[in-house]
């Protein structure tokens, strides 16, 4: 059986506010850098630069998802995203 490919992506959780229902950082994955801010009320994400985001939005989206109450800022972690960039 073939394997799935895969790449792993670095996540780090630079600000958060529970005010704002914000959280802002950075994530990098197989040579890519973006910024990214979560308003996690509202389901919205936002990842800058353009180049490289259709790589990653929708796998960090679905992380922020699943792990947002566990994230906390200053803390660096890791997620596996199906698709070899």
């Amino acid at each position: 059986m073939a394997r799935l490919p895969a790449t792993t992506a670095q996540l780090r959780v630079l600000h958060q506010s529970f005010h704002d229902c914000l959280m802002e950082g950075e994530v990098s994955a197989a040579g890519f850098h973006w910024t990214f801010r979560w308003f996690f009320d509202r389901g919205e994400l936002t990842v800058e630069p353009s180049l490289g985001r259709a790589l990653i939005q929708d796998a960090l989206f679905r992380y922020l998802v699943r792990a947002d109450y566990q994230l906390e800022p200053g803390g660096d972690y890791v997620f596996t995203v199906r698709a070899r960039f």
